[in-house]
């Protein structure tokens, strides 16, 4: 049986180190001629079929009005080998570089959007915005993904989670309880 653990009072403003719903992502964005990424630390799955995602893309962040333009993005799936990358991303603006060009990422042509994939990563989704309502007042995008590109090996590469502070943990190891799933929810 689990034991009780002791607690102690913690900072409201700080409790998203222990709820990030997963891994970091590198968003990459299109439009008007000119391409951006951008790290983003928060997303979460909202329905699995059609497959919505939904995330904050702050008004100030660079991405968010090239998105909100071209109502697409990729979110691209990085791994622990690209770590420092993905700091420099989240601590530059694309209004000043080309993050591309400047991070030696290869942008490859998405099949469904004009959002360019980030051929280094382990996974690229190609995302279609398909409710807006919540943008204006929260930055809140819903996206519904029209088609994910996933790197066969490894079945579970090492991502990034941020607890805030410039501090990453790592997935851990994985823990399988298949069995004690019925078929259907696999």
């Amino acid at each position: 049986m689990a034991r009780l653990a002791k607690k102690r009072d913690f900072p409201v403003s700080q409790v998203r180190r222990y709820l990030e719903p997963g891994p970091i992502v590198l968003v990459s964005s299109a439009a008007r001629g000119e391409t951006n990424i951008m790290t983003m630390g928060w997303h979460t799955c909202m329905e699995f079929t059609p497959a919505l995602i939904g995330c904050i893309i702050a008004s100030g962040n660079h991405s968010h009005l090239m998105v909100r333009e071209s109502g697409e993005c990729v979110i691209n799936l990085p791994t622990t080998a690209l770590t420092d990358i993905v700091v420099g991303i989240g601590n530059s603006s694309g209004s000043e570089i080309d993050k591309f060009a400047h991070f030696g990422l290869t942008a490859q042509k998405a099949q469904h959007v004009g959002a360019p994939l980030i051929g280094e990563c382990h996974a690229n989704l190609e995302c279609r915005l398909v409710d807006e309502s919540l943008v204006a007042r929260y930055n809140f995008f819903i996206f519904e993904v029209v088609k994910a590109h996933v790197a066969p090996s490894p079945k579970h590469p090492e991502t990034l989670h941020y607890t805030g502070d410039g501090v990453f943990m790592v997935s851990g190891k994985i823990i399988s309880r298949q069995s004690k799933f019925l078929p259907e929810m696999l």
